[in-house]
């Protein structure tokens, strides 16, 4: 076993790593590490219907995919992840509570009365402090997860916060439990760096053969080009959401009223329709061009918006009335 405490903070950084490590080496490593406040999607998820679009762009918090499945979770200063890299049998390499083990007994070390539940949660007086992730690659299973230690769980869940109505896909839906932090359950105060200490500790414990890991020049560099390429893009954080069909009414004053159904197929507007009072019915077969194959993000959207006359399109409506409709 390697082990590996990451002295970034960088959640694509980080998030890339976890994918670098599990597929250009062939050994093991328990991977631990602090992120800086981002969103962390799960694989499967349509990252539109699982955020709080609004606050998310108000706070410029990173939204990140990653390559597990599962629902999506907050990072923050407050919150310590960590994964598991290990080689298996093929057909016997997912296995949750296996990997979780040695958190819950770190955990009850302390006198935190932590519990595997569920399929794949540690919880505290029925509440949930981690959910877990894995992801197959050949013969190797990467399993992650987070450990709210002093997180701003009310952040967390104005972030989180969005409407369902809104989308229908077949996309992955988080399941919001009750949350809670370890730190309130401390007999005796430990800061979030001293919990990684002793979870590496009680990790160093079951595999004592193990040696820590550092990441070469080179490795750095391979993860940055991972980091730019995958992790930042849109086409991974949003185009690789499933498709999906956005559904929506807007009120406005004096009245006005609009209706959106559009579908969105790998991140882009593949069809659109309006309907309400605001139209010009002559000429919106003509904005609806405009819009098709266009990113469903406010900065892709609000180019074309800036780019064309709304006054041709629409009665009385604004640019930023408008994307509110979109989004």
């Amino acid at each position: 076993m390697n082990y590996y405490i990451s002295d970034s903070q960088d959640p694509f950084f980080n998030i890339a790593s976890e994918e670098y490590l599990l597929k250009m080496y062939d050994k093991d490593f328990f991977f631990l590490y602090i992120n800086q406040p981002a969103l962390i999607v799960g694989k499967h998820q349509n990252t539109l219907a699982e955020i709080n679009l609004d606050k998310v762009e108000a706070e410029n918090i990173p939204v990140i995919r990653r390559l597990s499945g599962g629902g999506t979770v907050f990072h923050d200063l407050g919150n310590l992840n960590y994964c598991f890299i290990k080689k298996g049998e093929k057909g016997k390499l997912v296995n949750f509570k296996k990997y979780s083990e040695p958190i819950i007994n770190a955990l009850q070390k302390l006198e935190v009365n932590a519990k595997f539940e569920g399929k794949s949660d540690l919880t505290i007086d029925g509440k949930k402090f981690s959910g877990n992730a894995s992801h197959v690659y050949r013969n190797k299973v990467m399993q992650h997860g987070t450990m709210l230690f002093s997180s701003d769980l009310k952040r967390l869940n104005q972030l989180l916060k969005v409407n369902p109505l809104k989308f229908k896909d077949r996309g992955v839906r988080s399941i919001r439990s009750r949350v809670t932090n370890i730190s309130d359950y401390l007999l005796h105060p430990i800061s979030i760096n001293q919990l990684a200490e002793h979870i590496l500790s009680e990790i160093k414990n079951i595999y004592p053969t193990g040696s820590i890991f550092q990441l070469s020049d080179s490795d750095k560099q391979a993860i940055n080009k991972l980091k730019e390429e995958k992790y930042k893009s849109l086409e991974w954080n949003f185009g690789y959401s499933p498709t999906y069909t956005f559904e929506k009414i807007s009120n406005f004053s004096g009245g006005r009223i609009l209706e959106i159904e559009m579908k969105v197929s790998k991140g882009r507007i593949e069809s659109i329709e309006l309907a309400g009072n605001c139209i010009n019915k002559e000429a919106i077969n003509e904005f609806y061009e405009h819009l098709k194959g266009v990113n469903h993000t406010k900065f892709a959207i609000n180019k074309v918006i800036s780019n064309n006359n709304l006054n041709l399109y629409f009665n009385n409506l604004s640019s930023s009335e408008l994307l509110q409709v979109l989004f």
